[in-house]
């Protein structure tokens, strides 16, 4: 039986603690015999804002695998909060499986230098600025580098237990597990749900960005947008990377996918009427980069948004 323990300070978000507990509690009635016994500690033992824990670290010590749920998106606030589990947790050399935001937890005791980690995709580049030894893949739902499990966002927590419960239970019981609370398996990489375009505060290029959603399958060059913009291009691309992280014509291309999805959403016209109708040429061309910025195929994407009756907001 493997002993796994679940780490709860006050910055834990209590819907990816029970969601965890809830998995391998499944897991453990739909086995032949339980498979895992799961507790709760805490860095001195004593309940956290009601919730009970079994003991402090040196119960942790004991478990064969240690999960520490999400901590949510005050990242200061946690890595304060948690200073003194660094220490102790840089000696792991347990299973050590991180939820969504708590990865900033195991890159903060070194754990991760040199190493695969991921994480939300919206905390990426906080995290990435942070922790520059690390190879952050948030392009990724889960990671699994030696002893170190990763996952990204609340519904990746859920597909890094189910990974590890096929890794000590088998592929039938996740299988079995992910069926029960009504989830797939091997839901592809984070890519797939991170929206195209940043956000954007309007102010500086509104007006641009406007004219851009306006004519976005027309052709379009750096110079005849510098000219909407009533500036010089190098002014205009130093602008557009300060606003948006990205150059016009990378922005260009993520809106003309961004419009691209939600025809794909929501008719049957075919790939090269999309295409066209977005301002690309040719079918290849156009899926090509839809696969590279969405982690999917058009007819993959169209299918998983019309059989689940979603898509995408409006670019």
């Amino acid at each position: 039986m493997l002993n796994v323990a679940f780490y709860v300070c006050p910055q834990t978000i209590c819907s990816s603690l029970s969601m965890a507990q809830d998995a391998f509690s499944l897991a453990n009635r739909l086995a032949d015999k339980p498979r895992f016994h799961l507790q709760r500690f805490s860095l001195d033992g004593q309940p956290v804002h009601q919730v009970q824990v079994d003991g402090g670290l040196e119960l942790a010590e004991r478990a064969d695998l240690l999960i520490l749920p999400a901590t949510g998106s005050a990242i200061s606030r946690t890595l304060e909060g948690n200073a003194g589990l660094l220490p102790w947790l840089a000696r792991r050399q347990q299973l050590v499986a991180s939820l969504c935001s708590s990865a900033f937890l195991l890159a903060a005791a070194g754990l991760l230098d040199g190493r695969q980690a991921t994480t939300h995709w919206a905390l990426a580049e906080t995290f990435a600025r942070h922790f520059p030894r690390v190879h952050l893949r948030s392009d990724l739902l889960l990671t699994e580098d030696g002893s170190l499990f990763c996952s990204g966002g609340a519904q990746a927590g859920l597909d890094l237990c189910l990974h590890l419960i096929a890794r000590h239970g088998g592929e039938w019981l996740a299988q079995q597990v992910a069926s029960a609370m009504v989830v797939e398996r091997q839901r592809g990489p984070q890519s797939r749900f991170a929206p195209l375009l940043p956000a954007s505060d309007g102010k500086t290029l509104g007006p641009l960005l406007d004219w851009l959603r306006r004519h976005h399958a027309e052709p379009v060059d750096l110079a005849g947008l510098a000219e909407q913009a009533h500036c010089s291009p190098r002014t205009l691309l130093r602008r557009f990377k300060a606003a948006t992280g990205l150059t016009p014509n990378d922005y260009l291309q993520r809106l003309r996918i961004a419009n691209a999805q939600q025809a794909l959403a929501r008719g049957s016209d075919s790939l090269e009427r999309i295409a066209a109708a977005v301002g690309y040429a040719d079918r290849a061309t156009f899926a090509k980069l839809f696969k590279q910025l969405c982690g999917e195929t058009p007819g993959a994407f169209r299918k998983r948004m019309q059989g689940n009756g979603t898509a995408p907001p409006a670019a």
